[in-house]
C-alpha cells in the first residue's frame, strides 16, 4: 500500500493527497493505492501538482493500516506526519484536530 506525500510550496507544510481530491495536512483520509493502476494515477497527480507549483518533494511512500489508521512504515514519514520529536507543542502533534501518526 502506498500514499502520495509532498510539501506544499507556499509554506513547506507536509501534505498528503486525499480521497477528497485535495492535498490535506492530515495523514488520515489519504488516498491509498493498493494496485498498479492506482499507483500510476497517484504518480500522475503528483507530477501535475509539481508542474503547477502547488507542491515539491512529491513521493509515494509505503504505509500499512493499524487499527484502521494509516501508519507510514518509515520513521521519517511518521515524524513528518506528527511534527518535531523534540517539542510536542509544535507541529501537527500540537493540533488537536490532526491525529498523531508517530
Amino acid at each position: 500500500m502506498k500514499i502520495l506525500t509532498a510539501n506544499r510550496l507556499h509554506d513547506g507544510e507536509a501534505v498528503w493527497f486525499g480521497t477528497n481530491g485535495h492535498w490535506n495536512e492530515a495523514l488520515a483520509g489519504a488516498a491509498i493505492a493498493v494496485d498498479d493502476e492506482t499507483v500510476t494515477a497517484l504518480k500522475r497527480i503528483g507530477a501535475e501538482a509539481f508542474e503547477n507549483n502547488q507542491v515539491v518533494d512529491v513521493e509515494l511512500i509505503d504505509v500499512e493500516l493499524a487499527d484502521g489508521q494509516i501508519l507510514p512504515k518509515r520513521l521519517r514519514e511518521r515524524i513528518r506526519a506528527a511534527g518535531p520529536t523534540n517539542r510536542n507543542d509544535l507541529g501537527k502533534q500540537a493540533r488537536p484536530a490532526i491525529s498523531r501518526a508517530a
